[in-house]
């Protein structure tokens, strides 16, 4: 594998990992030479991020922080291996790091076969909506947080 700047150990930060989506890609996320459009693992990324924040329970009205909203800051992927119309992909989603107003959050995507095809990072940062100022990412989110992640 190419070396990935987030990246120090991959044996370590593969084995961070417990949370994951199935995808099937889809003949409209191809492009004209038969591989994944690049854009296409953007749009994956956000399903896994949101189906993981959901099972943290941060897309619930009582969890959720009324005065803020994330916003993704920051998104980078890096492509290891082509993929195809049809194929399945697991797309694993973990908390690398937390801060006061921001979260980064890595994605490693394995095909049927274990190979790694993508590996990615993001910044969401909670900002408020009218000024969009960063805001502090309250205790219980962070709680929720730090339990489904391996980095502590």
């Amino acid at each position: 594998m190419k070396t990935v700047s987030y990246i120090e150990d991959l044996t370590k930060w593969q084995s961070e990992f417990s949370f994951y989506i199935p995808v099937k890609i889809r003949f409209s996320e191809t492009d004209m030479f038969g591989h994944v459009n690049n854009v296409s693992a953007f749009i994956y990324f956000e399903e896994a991020r949101i189906e993981f924040l959901k099972s943290v329970g941060l897309f619930q009205n009582e969890n959720s922080n009324d005065e803020g909203v994330p916003i993704v800051a920051d998104l980078q992927c890096d492509y290891h291996k082509q993929l195809y119309f049809n194929e399945q992909i697991w797309l694993y989603v973990k908390v690398n790091y937390i801060g006061n107003t921001s979260l980064d959050i890595h994605y490693m995507a394995l095909n049927d076969k274990n190979e790694l095809c993508l590996t990615g990072r993001g910044r969401l940062v909670y900002i408020d909506p009218e000024s969009g100022k960063p805001i502090q990412l309250l205790d219980s989110m962070k709680e929720k947080l730090l339990a489904k992640t391996d980095f502590q």
